[in-house]
């Protein structure tokens, strides 16, 4: 027999309208009630595992399960409550998970603010980089026992194309100094694809089962993003009025691909960052090079050193 009949044959390409089953997995979504976190978290629902909808308002977390349940017949999924702006909170929201493992989680939940005032969390921290940071950044650490405890579970961060531009300030985190909306969000979002990148350097050198993926939706536009009522209505003008957008950019579905991809498919590896096909923006989801500013590891030890600092959070792992 030769060698090629004799190898495993090659797994399927990859097809986001037919994802692969996860019977058994448990997956957690943070921000699964709207946006591409709801897509994420319908999309994963589809393959039979248990998806967990992290969310900090039971009511939204209900629409988007009664809306998931709609799509997917026999839809395992259920929420809990989880606000990534209360650091305290967080063990006890871990433990509310009530599993004995945890597949993976999809870091998605987010701030996104437009314009000033400047704003902070109950702990004090800038409102986007103490939410979409140090929020996951916290999270992960109290979820560990739980992603450890699975075969080989994988910890996706979901990034922004808006942090490509951008250059952390890391005598300035919390935007003290330097606060413009957009500016700080697209930083707080480079912070977290940091985290990502940094968070399975650690892993491999402890030798961890565990894994770290950094994905981004590209250009995900609310008016090309398909209804789900009652978490998402699109008008006919809205859909009509971004017809054009839809040559450059995508929908919230389409944007969730890198990330389900990222949970799903096992010729994932750690470190790695998968985004849209199509100039990064939009199309089925690809791996792309890591950004170069995101392959500096004093950057990354220094943020690390930070949030440890700043969350009160300490993994006790070797360098």
């Amino acid at each position: 027999m030769s060698p090629t009949s004799s190898s495993t044959p090659p797994p399927p390409p990859w097809n986001v309208q037919s994802l692969p089953r996860a019977d058994g997995s448990v997956f957690l979504i943070t921000g699964g009630n709207a946006g591409i976190g709801y897509f994420v978290a319908e999309q994963l629902a589809s393959t039979g595992a248990t998806v967990v909808l992290g969310s900090r308002s039971p009511a939204k977390a209900g629409a988007a399960l009664e809306s998931i349940r709609a799509r997917v017949p026999g839809a395992r999924v259920r929420a809990v409550r989880l606000d990534l702006a209360d650091l305290a909170s967080l063990p006890s929201a871990v433990e509310s998970l009530s599993v004995d493992r945890l597949d993976a989680v999809v870091h998605n939940a987010g701030v996104a603010l437009d314009d000033p005032p400047r704003q902070e969390t109950g702990d004090g921290h800038e409102l986007m980089f103490g939410t979409n940071h140090l929020g996951h950044f916290a999270l992960t650490r109290w979820l560990m026992p739980l992603l450890s405890a699975a075969p080989a579970a994988r910890v996706v961060t979901m990034g922004s194309f808006a942090a490509k531009s951008e250059r952390l300030d890391l005598d300035d985190l919390q935007s003290h100094k330097d606060y413009r909306a957009k500016r700080t969000y697209g930083r707080s979002k480079l912070a977290q694809m940091y985290f990502g990148i940094e968070l399975d350097r650690r892993l491999r050198v402890t030798g961890s089962p565990v894994t770290s993926v950094v994905a981004h939706p590209g250009g995900a536009l609310d008016s090309l993003t398909p209804s789900r009522p009652p978490v998402h209505t699109r008008t006919t003008g809205a859909r009509l009025g971004a017809a054009p957008a839809a040559l450059l950019v995508q929908g919230k579905d389409a944007g969730a691909w890198p990330a389900v991809r990222a949970v799903l498919d096992p010729a994932v590896r750690g470190g790695e960052l998968w985004g849209p096909r199509v100039f990064g923006l939009r199309g089925e989801p690809r791996r792309e090079a890591v950004w170069d500013h995101l392959t500096d590891p004093s950057s990354a030890a220094r943020l690390w050193d930070a949030s440890c600092e700043l969350t009160r959070v300490s993994w006790e792992w070797p360098r």
